[in-house]
C-alpha cells in the first residue's frame, strides 16, 4: 500500500513515520520517500488501519494505493 504525506523534510521524518507504522504494525515493511512523500508499507493490515499513525505522528496522509 502506499501513502502521500504532507511535511515531510528529511531523514528525521522518515525514522517518525517508521516509528508511528511500527506502533499499529510491528512487521511492517516501511519505505520513505521523503522528497515525494510517499510512503511505502508492505503489511497485512488494511491501508485506513495505518492513518490513525500518520496523524498520531502529527502527518497528514491520504492512502494513495491501497
Amino acid at each position: 500500500m502506499e501513502f502521500e504525506t504532507e511535511k515531510t523534510t528529511g531523514g528525521g521524518d522518515a525514522q517518525t513515520l517508521a516509528r508511528a507504522i511500527g506502533a499499529v504494525d510491528p512487521d511492517a515493511k516501511v519505505d520513505v520517500d521523503v522528497d515525494a512523500g510517499i510512503v511505502k508499507i508492505h503489511s497485512w493490515m488494511m491501508a485506513e488501519e495505518f492513518l490513525v499513525a500518520f496523524e498520531d505522528a502529527g502527518y497528514k496522509a491520504k492512502i494513495s494505493k491501497g
